[in-house]
């Protein structure tokens, strides 16, 4: 790849309802990525961003949605959802510019800690962050109860 072509020119901004249709594309798009039908449908995603203005992010260039992450806190802390950059355009720094718009994002709310789910087997985002100095957990279990089992999870082939 050329010089040119791995410098950062897309815009990172704050993600908007409006943004919903090329991120949710963006997310069908990545293999092994997973979406529940409720949480990530435009409702879910809108009142997610209405509860967190201002934290979730885009990267756009020409049109297109090349990364997003959806991220909140509950006013003790961080975290961050469906972090995500389009395959063709990883290692131009998207990624790490989209966590840097949110962690000062949190950090004007007054959030200090910050976490993340990343499942075993995504090689690529686990390395991801481990390489910006993110530190992997080995003393808690994570749990989940399920309230509404039509919140179903589609993970993409």
């Amino acid at each position: 790849m050329s010089e040119s072509q791995n410098t950062l020119k897309a815009q990172i901004r704050a993600m908007e309802a409006e943004d919903y249709d090329k991120v949710r594309e963006l997310w069908l798009s990545i293999k092994g990525f997973a979406i529940r039908s409720i949480d990530d449908s435009r409702e879910g995603v809108e009142k997610f961003i209405r509860r967190n203005p201002g934290c979730s992010v885009v990267a756009v260039e020409e049109g297109q949605v090349l990364g997003a992450i959806l991220c909140g806190h509950d006013g003790r802390r961080g975290c961050l959802y469906h972090v995500c950059v389009r395959p063709d355009h990883r290692r131009r720094g998207i990624g790490r510019a989209m966590v840097v718009h949110c962690m000062q994002a949190l950090r004007a709310e007054g959030i200090n800690k910050v976490s993340l789910i990343a499942f075993t087997q995504n090689d690529v985002g686990n390395a991801f962050w481990k390489e910006i100095g993110w530190t992997k957990r080995e003393d808690l279990n994570y749990y989940d109860f399920t309230l509404n089992e039509e919140n179903i999870v589609r993970f993409n082939q």
